[in-house]
């Protein structure tokens, strides 16, 4: 599983910066403030993202992507759970793979072996089956709110509404 020491830290600074979020690293074994899941899991307060070194990749990018999707009200009290509804999080899924593309050695392949590694479970069987062939409600989810365009391509916009 690919983690945040294994990677470029200012590439991903600049991805998620592009958002409006900031990543502020907590110090090594230190308990990460926002945290849903604990452990080395990537934390949300308001537009800070936290990690650890040992943060995987995976769990920034879908903290990330909790916060572009969600809307500008849940983002004003935002505090370690993004809510929504299945709709929102199947979008925050597959949005996640389509950020791990602007990440040099990570992409959308390291992506879905990491996340079947870590556990999320796809009707599928996989996060490439999902993602390739039953994901057509999340792919419609973020264009209609204008995270992507009609050809699938990120916009860099934060939902709306």
């Amino acid at each position: 599983m690919l983690r945040l020491a294994g990677c470029d830290h200012t590439a991903v600074a600049r991805l998620l910066h592009g958002y409006g979020i900031d990543l502020r690293l907590v110090d090594p074994g230190a308990d990460i403030p926002g945290s849903y899941w604990g452990e080395s899991e990537a934390g949300l307060q308001g537009s800070t993202l936290l990690a650890r070194i040992d943060t995987p990749l995976h769990s920034i990018l879908h903290e990330a992507a909790h916060f572009i999707c969600m809307n500008p009200e849940r983002r004003v009290g935002l505090d370690r759970d993004a809510g929504g509804d299945d709709a929102e999080e199947h979008a925050v899924c597959y949005l996640q793979v389509l950020l791990a593309d602007g990440l040099r050695g990570f992409g959308r392949e390291r992506a879905w072996r990491d996340m079947d590694e870590w556990g999320y479970s796809f009707r599928l069987g996989s996060t490439r089956a999902w993602f390739e062939q039953d994901a057509r409600e999340a792919r419609d989810w973020l264009c209609a709110h204008g995270i992507t365009d009609v050809a699938g391509v990120l916009t860099g916009r934060l939902r709306d509404a």
